[in-house]
C-alpha cells in the first residue's frame, strides 16, 4: 500500500511543480511583465507561504505535539534554508538589472530557486503524513488529509510567480518562451522529490512529526522573510517604485492572505 501512498504524493509534488511554469505564461503573450505587478506578484507569493505555515503547519504541529518540539523543528527548517544559502549566496538578483548577465548568472538563478524548491517538497510531503488514514477527500480509494490539500493548493498557487522569477532573467537573455517553461518545471524537480523523502520519513518515524511539521513552517517562513520579501523589494527600488515596492508587496501579502483564508476554512 505504501507504494501507492508515496506515488500520490510524488504525483503531488510534480504537480506543483508544473504549476510553477504557468508563471512563464503571460510571456507566450506579452513581451514583459509591469514591474509593480512583478513586486505585487512576490507579495501575493510569500502571503500564501507564511499563512500557509503558521495557519497549516504551525498549528498541526501543537496539535500533534509541544510547543518545544514544534520549535525545535522551526529551529532546523530554518538552519537547513540557511545553509543551503550558504554554498550558493553571496549572489544577490534583480530580474530587471539581467541585460547584461552571462550564462553562468542565470544558471546560478535558476540554481538558486531549485534549491530553495526543496524544502517546499518536504514541507509537501509532511503534510501528506496521514494519508490513507483520515480525511474527507477521498481519491483513488486514499484518504487525502485536508492539511495536504491546504498545502498543495497553497504551494501551487506560490509556485506562478516563482516561475515568474525564473522567466524574468531568462526572457532578458533571449531564451524562447517555451524553454522560460520548461527551467521553470525544472527549477521545481526538488518538490516531488523532497516531497517523496520526507513522507517515507514522517511515516516510518511518527513520533517526529511534531518536528517536521516545524521544520516544514521554518523552512518557509525563512524563504519568505530572507527571500521573497527582500526580492520584491530589490525589484521595486530597480524599478524606481515610490518606497521600493512597499505598499504593491503589502497588497500582494494582504490579497495572498485573503485568498488563502478561505480555503483553510473550506478544507479544515
Amino acid at each position: 500500500m505504501i507504494g501507492l501512498e508515496l506515488g500520490f504524493v510524488l504525483a503531488a509534488g510534480m504537480m506543483t511543480a508544473v504549476v510553477c511554469g504557468v508563471g512563464t505564461l503571460p510571456f507566450f503573450v506579452i513581451d514583459e511583465i509591469s514591474d509593480r505587478l512583478t513586486v505585487v506578484l512576490w507579495g501575493f507569493a510569500g502571503g500564501v507561504m507564511l499563512f500557509a505555515s503558521v495557519f497549516g503547519f504551525v498549528f498541526e504541529g501543537l496539535a500533534e505535539g509541544t510547543l518545544f518540539e514544534v520549535g525545535v523543528g522551526l529551529l532546523v527548517g530554518v538552519g537547513l534554508v540557511v545553509a543551503a544559502d550558504t554554498l550558493i549566496t553571496n549572489h544577490e538578483f534583480a530580474p530587471r538589472e539581467m541585460a547584461q548577465a552571462d550564462f553562468k548568472k542565470l544558471v546560478l538563478i535558476v540554481g538558486v530557486l531549485t534549491v530553495h524548491s526543496f524544502p517546499e517538497g518536504v514541507a509537501l510531503g509532511v503534510a501528506f503524513a496521514d494519508l490513507g488514514l483520515e480525511g474527507d477527500l477521498v481519491v483513488g480509494g486514499l484518504a487525502v488529509p485536508a492539511l495536504a490539500v491546504f498545502i498543495t493548493v497553497a504551494i501551487s498557487i506560490q509556485n506562478i510567480p516563482e516561475g515568474l522569477a525564473v522567466a524574468i532573467p531568462l526572457k532578458t537573455f533571449g531564451v524562447p518562451n517555451w524553454q522560460l517553461f520548461g527551467w521553470a518545471v525544472f527549477s521545481s524537480i526538488p518538490q516531488p522529490l523532497g516531497a517523496g523523502v520526507a513522507y517515507v520519513f514522517v511515516i516510518q518515524a511518527r513520533d517526529f512529526l511534531p518536528y517536521g511539521f516545524g521544520f516544514a513552517a521554518g523552512a518557509m517562513i525563512y524563504l519568505v522573510i530572507h527571500d521573497i520579501f527582500p526580492d520584491a523589494l530589490s525589484a521595486g527600488e530597480a524599478a524606481g517604485l515610490s518606497n521600493r515596492g512597499r505598499r504593491d508587496l503589502l497588497l500582494g501579502i494582504i490579497v495572498g492572505v485573503a485568498v488563502m483564508a478561505p480555503i483553510l476554512v473550506l478544507t479544515g
